[in-house]
């Protein structure tokens, strides 16, 4: 799962498992694919152990893991801090709104989550995120660093 929160846009994409390599070419789109003119992209993500910059030097020659790579600036979601990230919150819709039901093959599940994404586009669906620093450092206190002397 990519998304762009603040712009309605998300990008689903279906594999058999969950590996390194599905992590790479998935970055290797956004770079190449979403965002070819973009001299920086920042990928916000949790603490799996394939969201690493190593997965592109599985998959790829080592000039080209490092041309992608040069593109990326990577922020990591707190450990255990699932709710707030906005992607993991995409996936829950996802599985509300579409996954819900036995879905018989892979290829079934492909074209149902491509038709998902693709109405989520139509409406230009968002996340309202309100959850506020503040209220991020009474929830999180043992992330977050004390701000008061």
């Amino acid at each position: 799962m990519l998304c762009e929160p603040m712009v309605g846009w998300r990008r689903v994409q279906v594999t058999e498992r969950r590996t390194a390599i599905d992590y790479a070419h998935l970055l290797k789109d956004l770079v190449d694919g979403d965002y070819p003119a973009a001299l920086k992209i920042t990928v916000v993500q949790d603490n799996l152990n394939t969201h690493s910059p190593a997965s592109l030097y599985k998959a790829f020659e080592p000039a080209e893991a490092r041309r992608i790579l040069e593109k990326l600036e990577f922020c990591h979601t707190p450990k255990h801090g699932s709710g707030l990230n906005m992607a993991e919150i995409e996936l829950s819709i996802l599985s509300r709104q579409c996954l819900d039901r036995r879905i018989p093959d892979f290829e079934t599940l492909t074209t149902e989550v491509e038709a998902w994404q693709e109405h989520r586009h139509q409406k230009q669906t968002w996340i309202d995120w309100r959850f506020t620093t503040d209220e991020a450092r009474v929830k999180l206190h043992r992330l977050y660093p004390s701000t008061k002397d």
